[in-house]
């Protein structure tokens, strides 16, 4: 029995070239758009870091730079000798009128004259013989009415104050507070505190004190949250962490304590002013930073994908170019497996495939003349063994009938004997057909008919034989001397009663030609029709159809033969296919 063979399912090769490839690409890719996002990603995010820092540096130099202006004022009188003389005499009358007139008065407005900016200016004296000079502002802030911008006070005022009372010690030149007193909180002022002092010859002595308040709007003037962004807050805290100011799009209020938010919702940056130990705060949301970051990564992604499309069109072009070739030695191995070995495959260059392609060819070169031998062999055995069967059969026939002539002769049946006579001389030239095995289809037929006329001779009308013969029947060919047994099994083994009935048919059915031996005998058993085709030892009769039968399968092969349908009492029916092989150009084939 042959063994079918049923094709597995695979991956091609085609598509395993891609893969390897896309694996191989993409993840390098991916690893290098990953490293390469995450660096630049990081780099906006320093950079927009670093810019805010150095925005907040430059807030910050700008405070610093109002604060040494407001300084600077204070130096005009600190340093000044001639002040100092001036707060230390303690004549009264017209002597200190005259040197307030003169030169004190003067030299405030000076000071103040040497900037533009607001401010206002408070002095507490130690010399109680000068005069006071101020004026009552109510409740209004004496910054805001710009009519005057200075007061003298005597140092009693403050005397019992805990801001005064707690100023550090005097270092020259150097100490100095700034610091929100009295009503700064009320009026969003800041005052620059400073001694006035007189040196002496071991020591420095205190002859006045100096309040300098500048309004914070205008001190922070700098600090705006556009210079950042939309979104962004800019705030000023005080060493309590309290709000002082605030610049943005939603600010913490004034006076409140500000509460930071966990990481990664918004970035901190802070700066720390100068002299003042308070807080320079910006806050940034994570989407206000995360934007630029968010270009880089869609950047990143469309870069990586347009590598990957590029890499996938040159992996495309490269795994068709190499599948093709593949496909082309797998379908000649396929057309060697299913016994086709005149395919060719021819590759340019000179590569591996190329070797291949040609170590193919030699090898279906090779395969197929050795398969050429081979069925030429079996073919002369083919041959050989139908010659044999066909030796077996032809003797059994003549010896029947010459037994049957010889019954004539002996009962003397002249003109019976004659006919008979002529038919079996007419069979066998028939039968002879120039030694060829394959012979026309009419040619068979009109054998099995000279055999029917032998045997009409012998039994007379106790035989009736009906023929159903399809005229393009005779346009093709058979394996001659195939009839014949089995006409000649049924008159010798399926009589039932004195009288037997025989149709012969032969038609065209699905590319075959089918030819039917019917009778109405007396039929085989189940078991009879097992024997005779299963191998065992059979009968004479039983031998000459399993000869039929092998016979052709031998020449066609095994999809052909004979087969037999019977009921015992009423009949056999034997089906007879060969293939419908057409004559080509009135030439018969020969075995």
């Amino acid at each position: 029995m042959s063994r079918k063979r049923t094709k597995r399912g695979y991956l091609s090769f085609g598509y395993k070239l891609m893969l390897s490839y896309a694996v191989l690409i993409m993840i390098p890719v991916l690893l290098v758009g990953y490293v390469a996002n995450s660096v630049f990603v990081e780099s906006i995010r320093d950079k927009t870091r670093t810019n805010i820092q150095g925005t907040l540096q430059q807030m910050r130099d700008n405070i610093a730079y109002r604060m040494e202006d407001t300084q600077r004022i204070s130096d005009m009188l600190y340093y000044d000798d001639s002040l100092a003389a001036h707060l230390r005499h303690f004549e009264a009358g017209w002597v200190n009128y005259e040197a307030t007139k003169k030169y004190l008065v003067p030299k405030f407005r000076t000071a103040l004259g040497a900037t533009n900016r607001r401010m206002w200016m408070s002095f507490y004296l130690h010399n109680e013989l000068l005069p006071e000079i101020y004026k009552n502002y109510g409740d209004a802030d004496p910054i805001a009415l710009r009519d005057q911008q200075y007061d003298w006070y005597h140092i009693k005022r403050i005397a019992d104050k805990d801001w005064y009372r707690d100023f550090p010690e005097e270092q020259y030149g150097k100490t100095m507070q700034w610091k929100q007193i009295e009503d700064d909180y009320r009026y969003s002022r800041i005052s620059l505190l400073r001694r006035i002092i007189e040196l002496g010859p071991r020591d420095v002595k205190e002859i006045g004190f100096l309040r300098i308040s500048v309004p914070l709007a205008d001190l922070f003037e700098s600090v705006d949250y556009q210079k950042i962004g939309t979104g962004a807050t800019i705030f000023i805290a005080d060493n309590r962490g309290r709000v002082v100011t605030s610049s943005g799009s939603l600010p913490p209020a004034i006076g409140e304590t500000w509460q930071a938010q966990p990481a990664g919702r918004q970035l901190a940056i802070e700066q720390t002013l100068p002299s003042l130990g308070w807080t320079l705060r910006a806050v940034i949301p994570a989407n206000l930073t995360e934007r630029d970051s968010r270009k880089i990564q869609l950047l990143t992604a469309l870069i990586c994908a347009a590598c990957l499309l590029v890499f996938s069109a040159a992996g495309l072009f490269i795994s068709r170019f190499f599948s093709k070739r593949v496909t082309k030695i797998v379908t000649v191995l396929d057309s060697f497996q299913s016994g086709e070995f005149h395919k060719r495959i021819h590759f340019k260059g000179n590569d591996e495939f190329t070797r291949i392609s040609q170590a193919l060819n030699e090898m279906g070169q090779n395969t197929g003349r050795l398969i050429r031998e081979v069925y030429l062999k079996d073919l002369q055995k083919k041959e050989a063994e139908l010659a044999s069967l066909q030796a077996q059969i032809n003797p059994h026939f003549l010896y029947n009938t010459l037994s049957s002539i010889s019954r004539l002769a002996k009962f003397g049946e002249v003109d019976k004997l004659h006919r008979m006579v002529l038919d079996l001389a007419k069979f066998y030239r028939l039968s002879l057909s120039d030694g060829k095995n394959i012979i026309p289809a009419y040619r068979e037929l009109e054998q099995v008919k000279a055999y029917i006329d032998i045997q009409k001779t012998k039994y007379g009308e106790r035989m009736d034989v009906l023929y159903d013969i399809d005229p393009s029947v005779a346009g093709y060919l058979m394996l001659k001397l195939t009839i014949q047994p089995f006409v000649e099994n049924a008159l010798e083994h399926a009589w039932c009663g004195d009288r037997i009935h025989l149709r012969i048919a032969a038609k065209l059915e699905d590319g075959c030609i089918v030819i039917q031996v019917i009778d109405d005998g007396v039929g085989f058993l189940p078991a009879r029709i097992q024997e005779i085709f299963g191998g065992a030892d059979v009968d004479q009769a039983g031998y000459g159809i399993r000869n039929v039968d092998q016979r052709i399968k031998l020449h066609f092969g095994k999809a052909y033969g004979v087969t037999i349908a019977s009921r015992p009492g009423i009949g056999a029916a034997v089906r007879i296919v060969f293939p419908a092989i057409r004559r080509t150009d009135h030439r018969e084939l020969s075995a």
